[in-house]
């Protein structure tokens, strides 16, 4: 892995290092919208933005001080005054009929250049209807599918994807125009350019709910900081894995939760900035 960390500046802000605005989360889904706000700000974004029902923000809000929360409903004036640096969504979206016209209304009003992440439900939203996506010419987006989600991407068997992952990526980022990190035990990321990493960190005390949910958030964390999307996804695949490793140490492969992954990104920053 060959990619630094983006560059921190003595005379700066929090607007020097970006706005994440992450949409995410659904009344019974609400850890996933903390897991991946929480962790793109730990990798050094200067805002996170939650957009979530009330009930999300109400949970998050019991949790954490750092994240600024914006209702649905004024998700149209925000996209276009405040200009978010990037913009994730669908970890705990949930796939009912308010998450299906947010998710169309997001596509429809965001600048079709702007760095977009599309995770869990809203790939599985996206599966559904393709169009939403495809009407659109989006320049500057990644999908984050684990196996299950890849084939309903490509409308094809579990079983074909798991006989050749890296196939598979390619065949995603061909058909849909994207940057493709598919999860499996070594992640492998392909853009439409023909670019691809597979990464080697990581292990099974990451098979855990809400671990994709902290990988979608530190990728947008460091893409809001100035990385390229592609360069965020490698390094972020990469800093994920690593957190695992670490967290498993610690911890056993058995006890590793999600949150354990956070309190690690400082711990693998560390060891790739003296590297």
């Amino acid at each position: 892995m060959d990619y630094k960390l983006p560059e921190r500046f003595e005379n700066s802000n929090k607007s020097t290092y970006g706005k994440v605005l992450n949409i995410a989360g659904s009344d019974y889904m609400p850890g996933a919208a903390y897991l991946s706000s929480v962790s793109a700000l730990k990798t050094g974004c200067g805002y996170c933005f939650l957009c979530s029902t009330e009930r999300v923000i109400d949970a998050v809000a019991a949790q954490t001080q750092n994240v600024v929360f914006l209702p649905h409903n004024q998700i149209k004036s925000f996209i276009k005054t405040t200009h978010p640096d990037i913009i994730s969504i669908g970890c705990g979206l949930s796939q009912d009929g308010n998450a299906i016209s947010l998710f169309k209304q997001v596509l429809n009003i965001m600048p079709a250049d702007l760095p977009l992440i599309i995770d869990a439900d809203g790939l599985n939203i996206l599966a559904n209807y393709p169009e939403f996506f495809c009407s659109k010419n989006f320049s500057n987006v990644l999908f984050t599918p684990h196996p299950k989600e890849a084939a309903r991407l490509l409308n094809c068997s579990l079983e074909d994807i798991l006989a050749d992952v890296e196939a598979a990526a390619v065949k995603i980022s061909q058909k849909y125009n994207c940057i493709t990190a598919l999860k499996t035990h070594k992640t492998v990321v392909v853009s439409p350019d023909g670019q691809k990493y597979i990464n080697n960190t990581g292990n099974n005390a990451m098979a855990k709910a809400g671990s994709g949910d902290v990988l979608t958030g530190i990728i947008a964390g460091l893409a809001a900081q100035g990385k390229n999307l592609y360069e965020a996804a490698v390094l972020g695949v990469y800093t994920h894995g690593m957190c695992g490793d670490i967290a498993k140490e610690k911890l056993t492969e058995y006890s590793v939760m999600a949150e354990d992954l956070i309190s690690c990104i400082p711990k693998v920053f560390k060891i790739i900035l003296n590297s």
